[in-house]
């Protein structure tokens, strides 16, 4: 299989992470979204859409969109729960995710970290929209260690992809300690590096 992606997008780690942590092997094919990679006419032939990330499978069929990649490859396993209810809870969060979070978080990380925008540049209902969304995360998991009660599922893998570099959009995680403390978990049981600051 071939996982096109960058390694500086949240959206493009998530089916990596799932990957890596199912023990599936892949080949990672580093893909920039921001100098024009994903408008040339051979990744378009890939994905038309032009975003990252897409894969192609063993048996040439294509799959983009992370949440949907997720859903495929953890088929299965123990990151989708088999009770009706609490999958269909895990769904709540992935839905909320893409429409409530990331369009806020992943946006302004984007354009404040990577574009050098100023914060007078940015629409100031990102900052008011994120934190929001960090709250509603805060008031889950002051109550549960994971978003979908007591299990670590797909929801914890997509919602940690962007909060764990909040701070990058200007994100204040320390207003949020439940959220922190959750990040924590979910890098560790991921096996990857903190991405928290120290104070922040």
């Amino acid at each position: 299989m071939k996982l096109y992606g960058s390694a500086y997008s949240g959206n493009c780690l998530k089916p990596k992470w799932v990957l890596d942590r199912l023990g599936v092997a892949y080949e990672w094919i580093e893909t920039d979204s921001f100098d024009g990679s994903t408008r040339k006419p051979e990744f378009l032939a890939l994905n038309p859409a032009g975003q990252v990330p897409v894969i192609v499978l063993e048996d040439g069929r294509l799959l983009a969109q992370s949440n949907a990649m997720m859903l495929h490859f953890a088929e299965g396993s123990n990151l989708i729960p088999t009770d009706a209810y609490d999958r269909a809870k895990m769904f709540e969060w992935l839905f909320w995710e893409q429409y409530s979070h990331e369009p806020q978080i992943a946006v302004r990380i984007a354009r404040k970290h990577f574009l050098g925008k100023r914060d007078d540049e940015l629409d100031p209902s990102l900052l008011v929209k994120g934190n929001a969304a960090l709250a509603r995360m805060e008031l889950q998991l002051k109550q549960t260690p994971f978003l979908v009660g007591g299990a670590f599922t797909l929801a914890d893998v997509a919602l940690v992809a962007y909060t764990r570099k909040a701070h990058l959009g200007g994100f204040e995680l320390k207003d949020y300690p439940a959220v922190r403390r959750w990040v924590a978990r979910v890098e560790e049981l991921l096996g990857i590096e903190s991405a928290l600051p120290a104070n922040g």
